[in-house]
C-alpha cells in the first residue's frame, strides 16, 4: 500500500519529467510510492496550466487585518480582565465591523494571550521578602523525612458566597507573577465560618469548627492545642514539631506557656507567607468539594455539617502529597529571592 508523503516543488518536476521520457503513470508511482489518483491529477494539472507547482486553497478570508489584530491585542492588554465579548463590543465602535467572541479569543491566542486565573497573594514589603529567604535558606537543607515530623496547622474561613476565581484575565504564558497579572487580597468576605486543622504525612486532625466568639490564647489552647496538638506530638515523640502562622493569638504568652508546658517544639513562620503553608492547598480542594455537593449548603448550620464531612472524605494521599512538596517550595521562594510561589 502506498504511502502519504509531502510533495514539493522538486519532486512534482521529477514526476512530470518522468512521465515525458514515456514512462506509464503507474510504474511512475510505484516509484515514488505514492497513489496512482495523485500521480494523474498532477499530470492532467501539468497538461492544463503548464504549471508543476502545487496550488494553495484559497480557504475563508480573514474578517480582521494585521493592524487590527494588533489593536485586539493591545485592547486585552490594557484591561487584562476584560472579557472577549466586551474587546469585540469594543472593536465594533472603533471599527464599525462586528466580530464573533470567538474570533476575538483567536486573535489572542495568536498574540500569545491565554485566558487564566489571576494569581491571589497578600502583599509582601520589602521586609518580608527578606524574612521568608531567610527563612527558606535555614531550611533548604531539610529532607521529606524531616517536613514529616511537621504539624502543618492553619485556620480557614468558609461563606456560603465563596469566591470561585472564575473572572479571568489574559496573560502571556510563564507571567503568572507579573505584577499587572496578580491580584492582591486583604480579607476575606464577611458572614464566614473559621475552622481549624492540621495534616502532617499520614495524620490529619479532626476539623475543629469555630461557629461564634471571638478567638483568643486561651481558647486556642483549650480547643486546638491540648486536645489536638498534644496528641499528636506524644504520637511523633520528640521530632514532633508544631507549626502556626503569625496570627496575633497564636502569639499570646498563654499559648507559649502552654506549648513549654507540653514540651511542644513550635516551627518559626515568616509573615505572610500562606503560599509555603501546605494547608492552603487542602483548604482549595476541601472549598471545591463543598461547592460541588449535588445539594449546596444554604444556611450555616448545612455548611458547617458540609465542610465537617468533606473533611473527612478527602484522600490522605493528597495531604502527604502536599507535605511533601514542602522541599520544592522552600527551592522556589529562593529561586524566587523570597517572592510569591504557587499554591
Amino acid at each position: 500500500m502506498s504511502t502519504r508523503h509531502h510533495k514539493d516543488d522538486f519532486m512534482r518536476g521529477r514526476i512530470i519529467r518522468k512521465i515525458e521520457e514515456g514512462r506509464k503513470i503507474t510504474d511512475v508511482a510505484r516509484e515514488f510510492d505514492i497513489a496512482h489518483s495523485v500521480v494523474s491529477r498532477l499530470w492532467k494539472s501539468f497538461k492544463t496550466t503548464g504549471m508543476c507547482s502545487g496550488q494553495h486553497g484559497g480557504g475563508r478570508v480573514r474578517c480582521t487585518t494585521p493592524a487590527e489584530d494588533r489593536y485586539i491585542v493591545l485592547s486585552a492588554k490594557r484591561n487584562r480582565r476584560t472579557t472577549a465579548q466586551q474587546v469585540a463590543n469594543q472593536f465594533l465602535a472603533a471599527s464599525g465591523k462586528q466580530i464573533s467572541r470567538k474570533t476575538v479569543s483567536r486573535r489572542l491566542r495568536g498574540g500569545g494571550l491565554y485566558a487564566r486565573r489571576p494569581v491571589v497573594c497578600v502583599p509582601l514589603t520589602r521586609q518580608h521578602h527578606t524574612a521568608r529567604l531567610q527563612w527558606c535558606r535555614e531550611h533548604h537543607n531539610w529532607t521529606e523525612q524531616d517536613w514529616a515530623c511537621v504539624l502543618f496547622s492553619d485556620e480557614s474561613r468558609f461563606s456560603l458566597s465563596s469566591d470561585c476565581r472564575r473572572q479571568l484575565i489574559w496573560r502571556e504564558s510563564g507571567t503568572a507573577y507579573h505584577p499587572e497579572n496578580i491580584q492582591e487580597k486583604h480579607r476575606y468576605p464577611t458572614c464566614c465560618i473559621m475552622v481549624w486543622a492540621g495534616i502532617m504525612i499520614n495524620g490529619r486532625t479532626r476539623l475543629d469548627v469555630f461557629a461564634n466568639g471571638t478567638m483568643t490564647g486561651q481558647r486556642y489552647n483549650d480547643e486546638v492545642l491540648l486536645p489536638h496538638v498534644r496528641l499528636f506530638r506524644g504520637a511523633v515523640g520528640d521530632k514532633f514539631v508544631f507549626m502556626d502562622d503569625n496570627a496575633t493569638f497564636h502569639r499570646t504568652l498563654a499559648v507559649q506557656d502552654c506549648l513549654d508546658s507540653e514540651g511542644i517544639q513550635r516551627l518559626v513562620w515568616p509573615a505572610r507567607s500562606p503560599d509555603l503553608n501546605p494547608i492552603e492547598n487542602v483548604w482549595n480542594a476541601l472549598g471545591r468539594q463543598v461547592a460541588g455537593r449535588n445539594y449546596p449548603p444554604t444556611n450555616k448550620n448545612t455548611l458547617i455539617r458540609a465542610l465537617t464531612q468533606e473533611w473527612d472524605k478527602l484522600p490522605q494521599q493528597l495531604l502527604d502529597k502536599v507535605v511533601q512538596s514542602m522541599v520544592r517550595r522552600v527551592e522556589c521562594c529562593i529561586t524566587l529571592h523570597g517572592g510569591h510561589i504557587t499554591y
